[in-house]
């Protein structure tokens, strides 16, 4: 698989304001889940027992800029890749396409870490099968 992860959802109208708008919001959910979709399509998942520990991904910043307005029923494109692997984090960067058009362009960061019931997470490095699941999302530098 090369960069971009692709996945496609209509709008629903529980997501819209009372202007019929899509209420911004919902591109925080739409990205998340575009990122569960891909942890998912790679074989583990937002929270996975690697090499015997639990290994979660908490955000630790979201951000999403905005072109344009969505309504109830259109089917919005969703891509999702890789902007950047560090020792213990990962940045996601997601961009929302409306009938080819840009609508809105955001981005994740997630931090490694091991959990354990009734502790404070732990940042680790990134274990190496997690690694190299990622790495062919990681977009080529423009």
């Amino acid at each position: 698989m090369n960069a971009p992860f692709k996945t496609s959802r209509r709008v629903e109208f529980r997501e819209t304001d009372m202007a019929g708008i899509v209420h911004f919001s919902n591109f925080f959910t739409w990205m998340e889940q575009a990122e569960h979709e891909v942890w998912r399509f790679l074989g583990l998942g937002v929270i996975s027992n690697i090499e015997g520990h639990t290994i979660s991904w908490p955000r630790v910043s979201a951000e999403c800029s905005y072109r344009r307005a969505l309504r109830f029923e259109e089917i919005i494109e969703v891509e999702i890749a890789i902007a950047r692997i560090g020792t213990k984090s990962v940045t996601w960067v997601v961009r929302f396409f409306q009938a080819g058009q840009p609508v809105a362009n955001g981005s994740i960061t997630t931090v490694c870490c091991q959990i354990e019931h009734g502790q404070q997470p732990v940042s680790i490095d990134i274990p190496k099968p997690i690694r190299e699941k990622l790495s062919p999302l990681v977009e080529a530098p423009e």
